[in-house]
């Protein structure tokens, strides 16, 4: 006799499909950046908070962008040690560091490239309010359920 399955509707199988095509499309997107701006997808998030903050700190930067400060200053070592930005000691203050772009990091900035894909914008932007408020209410409510609303996305992902 072969056991099946129950025959009520679990969509559960279905809600992990769905995510699992999500996360894939965010890493093609992501493996896009860094062949076309040589940059991944924390460092173009961290590069445009310093362009809207001017002279943010790093604390600043990871609470805005909600990854952790040491993930924030590793990432930043990277991008000071290209150029994308600079590090110094606020005037104002010398325990705080702050953070400035600089001219290779304007250069990218002026592409304004995203993080989604250019086609999902474009739809998003296309819907009702209401339609994206529902949308963005039931991935905040999936991450919630998954007790995912604390943990930090690793850099792999992106």
């Amino acid at each position: 006799m072969q056991h099946s399955m129950s025959n009520d509707f679990d969509a559960s199988n279905d809600v992990l499909k769905v995510l699992r095509k999500i996360i894939r499309a965010i890493d093609l997107q992501s493996k896009y950046l860094v062949k076309e701006y040589g940059l991944t997808g924390p460092q173009i998030l961290i590069l445009k908070e310093v362009y809207a903050n001017e002279g943010i700190s790093v604390s600043g930067i990871a609470v805005n962008i909600d990854l952790s400060q040491s993930t924030v200053t590793n990432i930043l070592d990277r991008m000071e040690t290209r150029g994308y930005i600079s590090r110094s000691r606020s005037v104002e203050d010398k325990r705080r560091v702050v953070v400035r772009i600089e001219e290779p990091g304007l250069e990218i900035i002026k592409t304004d490239p995203s993080l989604l894909q250019e086609h999902f914008l474009e739809r998003f932007r296309k819907l009702a309010d209401w339609e994206q408020t529902v949308i963005l209410s039931s991935l905040q409510r999936v991450a919630a359920m998954m007790d995912a609303t604390e943990i930090e996305t690793p850099l792999s992902f992106w």
